[in-house]
């Protein structure tokens, strides 16, 4: 099987894993809890997975996409109230992910914040403009990949390996305070939200429509997902085991991706500093994309118009300006000189809030036989979607007041 079969899943899952929310919770959680919370993202990535690969067979023998099953399984009213919170979310988190790109580019060439904020969104509108869907998979897919260098890092640095296995396990770090007990509970709230980010299922169940996926693409939907999102938690936890083991004991706070790019300059010097720039570069490239194009996705699919970007720009005028507007929305929200990084919180807050509204509908879905006949869900599917449906409820309820006590992991 040729890799650019699984781009689709290598851009859902390294734009997903690790777009600017993945570099500041790993690095920070990591700086702080040590190992300990390498377990939530093993827990989020089997959730992830999970329902990746419901949407990709919804999208393959449904051929339905996340938001055209929101308004007939929710009704008009929820739907569009989901629809607005998701729209919401994705348009904070795809500002975030400009502004990421520009302070990325500013420290590559040392030219300005603000300019560069600008010429990053006109090179992101130009890319998706001209290049096929699959051209887009491929180059932000693929090129994302550099981010590999902090796994290579975690190597060189020689950690003791059996402490990292131990953080796989579900654990609460003893002798803790109240404060630090809390600030803990936010962390693995903002982990599980950020891994399972809703646009990924947007993205990824609209991409697979716009490939025209059938039964026969089944295999190549269960093979993406679980390739493509190991990988994405693989470079994820590589994050955080390198601050807990070069940030931690010095007290570093590795906030800005600056700091985090420093995981493989240790180890690997001016090289090492290069590939995870352009690593991160791309990668939280890849992320502004598939939220911008999520936005529209979602729009277009609510509303009925004609979308896709297998379609020319101006044969889908609708959902080409959607898209447009999405990326400008999003400048201008950067332009305001906001902290990209406060901005990466709040649309986390946002995302764990929308969860539980768009994962229903498609586990519903998936479980109905009238629509998926003998490719609805099994029993096992069945067992873990709902558990992590269960705990998505959970997280969402806790997740603002844990917010607001700990400032956003402030505390």
């Amino acid at each position: 099987m040729k890799i650019v079969e699984l781009t689709l899943g290598i851009m859902t899952a390294v734009g997903g894993f690790v777009d600017i929310s993945e570099l500041v919770f790993a690095a920070q959680a990591g700086s702080r809890f040590g190992y300990a919370l390498i377990w939530v993202f093993v827990f989020s990535t089997i959730g992830i997975m999970v329902f990746a690969e419901m949407s990709g067979r919804v999208a393959a023998i449904a051929k339905q996409p996340v938001f055209n099953l929101m308004r007939h399984r929710l009704g008009l009213r929820t739907g569009l109230f989901t629809l607005l919170a998701s729209l919401l979310s994705n348009l904070i988190t795809c500002a975030a992910e400009i502004g990421g790109i520009a302070l990325v580019l500013h420290l590559l060439t040392g030219i300005g914040y603000a300019p560069l904020a600008v010429i990053a969104t006109a090179v992101l509108i130009a890319s998706v403009w001209v290049l096929p869907f699959k051209w887009i998979e491929r180059t932000y897919g693929l090129l994302g990949l550099f981010m590999l260098v902090f796994a290579a890092a975690l190597v060189a640095i020689h950690p003791t390996w059996a402490d990292v296995a131990r953080g796989a396990i579900p654990q609460i770090p003893q002798r803790m305070s109240a404060r630090d007990t809390l600030a803990f509970a936010y962390f693995a709230v903002a982990i599980v939200s950020a891994v399972m980010f809703p646009y990924e299922t947007y993205f990824y169940s609209s991409g697979g429509i716009e490939e025209k996926w059938g039964p026969k693409d089944l295999g190549i939907n269960r093979l993406t997902t679980i390739v493509g999102m190991a990988l994405g938690s693989l470079l994820a936890i590589s994050l955080l085991a390198n601050s807990a083991q070069l940030f931690g004991p010095l007290h570093i706070d590795p906030r800005m991706p600056g700091t985090v790019a420093m995981e493989a300059a240790i180890p690997f010097g001016q090289t090492g500093l290069l590939l995870a720039l352009l690593g991160m570069l791309f990668a939280i490239g890849g992320a502004a994309v598939e939220t911008c194009l999520s936005n529209a996705y979602s729009l277009a699919q609510f509303f009925g118009w004609e979308w896709g970007r297998y379609e020319k720009p101006w044969a889908a005028p609708r959902f080409t300006i959607a898209w447009i507007a999405v990326f400008l929305l999003s400048l201008l929200i950067v332009l305001t000189g906001i902290d990209p990084i406060e901005l990466v919180e709040y649309a986390v807050l946002f995302s764990i809030l929308v969860l539980p509204m768009t994962y229903l509908p498609l586990l519903l879905l998936a479980s109905d036989k009238a629509y998926m006949r003998e490719h609805s869900n099994g029993s096992i599917a069945k067992t873990l979607g709902w558990a992590y449906y269960c705990i998505i409820v959970i997280a969402a309820i806790a997740a603002l007041p844990l917010f607001l006590l700990t400032k956003g992991g402030q505390l």
